[in-house]
């Protein structure tokens, strides 16, 4: 596939325990590049904009209301595909079901607090790369 970009969260419970320098570590340890971050608390608006697919979902409000609940890093991550690397290194979107050593398995609490948010395909990426980033801000790809 080659080089893309994908988008990457590490949410609220992650860095609340502070465990975004090992995270971003884990990204760049395994062929990944930081293209852009900022530390940021979404807004409701913006997070509900961001998980529009999950709107009719009993667990929308949970999901708006934890990602919401602190700050965030938001990142753009760059590499030899990014987003296909980026999904094995977070593992299952379930800690408990996740491979050892992946992201989710090491730093997530439960389903809903899985420590990260990555995006499922390149179409994904780039949309929610643009929600969050100008083309300027992204600066390391």
């Amino acid at each position: 596939m080659g080089k893309e970009q994908t988008f990457s969260i590490i949410k609220p419970n992650a860095v609340k325990k502070n465990k975004m320098g090992a995270i971003m570590d884990h990204f760049e340890k395994n062929g990944l590049k930081i293209a852009a971050a900022k530390l940021t608390v979404i807004s409701k608006l913006k997070c509900e904009e961001f998980y529009a697919e999950h709107k009719a979902r009993p667990f929308f409000g949970e999901l708006v209301s934890f990602m919401t609940s602190g700050p965030v890093l938001l990142m753009v991550l760059s590499g030899d595909n990014a987003v296909t690397k980026n999904r094995d290194l977070m593992g299952a979107t379930d800690p408990a079901k996740a491979n050892p050593g992946t992201i989710r398995k090491l730093y997530g609490d439960s389903m809903g607090e899985n420590a990260v948010h990555g995006s499922d395909s390149p179409t994904s990426a780039a949309r929610e790369i643009s929600l969050f980033f100008e083309k300027s801000e992204i600066c390391n790809g």
